[in-house]
């Protein structure tokens, strides 16, 4: 369960907050009024939270130039439905392991 404080408990209790975070890898939401402003969390955590971003965007990139090289090899042809491309493989692959009895 995440550690939720006040901003001013955030503001009196800081160091311990600090050590909280660090030594327990604890993540701390900082309140306002009731609502959540900042999330207070480990160096280690968050340089996680960036590599996974930027593995994310670099997936985005790929899958992005994927779908480009596909529609400019099809031209103006359509592209089979995944379903009839999923239907086909599982006939070929009972067709061959019906082969080897």
């Amino acid at each position: 369960m995440k550690r939720v404080v006040t901003a001013t408990e955030a503001r009196i209790r800081f160091g311990e907050l600090l050590r909280r975070v660090a030594e327990n890898r604890e993540s701390v939401i900082v309140e306002r009024g009731g609502k959540p402003q900042a999330v207070v969390l480990s160096v280690s955590e968050y340089e996680r939270l960036v590599e996974g971003q930027q593995d994310r965007n670099e997936w985005k990139t790929l899958v992005a130039e994927a779908r480009d090289k596909i529609r400019f090899e099809l031209g103006d042809r359509e592209l089979t439905p995944p379903e009839d491309v999923i239907a086909k493989t599982r006939e070929e692959r009972d067709e061959q392991l019906i082969g080897l009895h």
